[in-house]
């Protein structure tokens, strides 16, 4: 198991500290199975790793604001600095605290890069998901049928 630290920013400290986050309860911790995210006493969410879609570093704008944030559109931020932010795309949408849309969590952490490096899968993890399936509409082996009726039309 791995355990990432969030960032908090000293400036920010005392905001934060009205939910209860501290140092020592707000981390992200990397199991094979999952990942949980501990932001103070208000949000506790653990993930199945196979439910991660994407990670990736991303910025985090000044109005977007420092604490536990929602965009309403699916976006969580847990965020304590404006540095080292870091977003999980997850395949499904779930709620946080039970009416907050939430398919990503942006997070701010101490080691963004090995955050990302511990929840990006294997590359043989990516060879095992089945091929996305193709409409027959879209296909190129149709052995020219498609082209022929295109030209019939036409000619009509």
């Amino acid at each position: 198991m791995a355990r990432f630290q969030m960032r908090i920013d000293r400036v920010w400290a005392p905001a934060v500290l009205v939910g209860g986050a501290t140092r020592s309860n707000s981390y992200v911790d990397v199991t094979p199975e999952a990942v949980t995210f501990h932001f103070g006493y208000i949000f506790n969410h653990t993930q199945g790793r196979d439910e991660i879609r994407d990670v990736r570093a991303r910025s985090w704008p000044w109005w977007m604001g420092i604490g536990w944030r929602s965009n309403l559109r699916g976006l969580l931020g847990l965020v304590g600095s404006y540095r080292n932010v870091v977003e999980v795309s997850f395949e499904r949408r779930s709620l946080a605290w039970g009416v907050l849309p939430m398919d990503r969590i942006a997070i701010s952490v101490e080691d963004p890069e090995g955050l990302i490096k511990a929840l990006k899968p294997p590359a043989s993890a990516k060879a095992k998901k089945p091929p996305a399936k193709r409409s027959a509409r879209r296909s190129t082996r149709n052995n020219g049928t498609a082209t022929k009726r295109r030209t019939k039309r036409k000619a009509e």
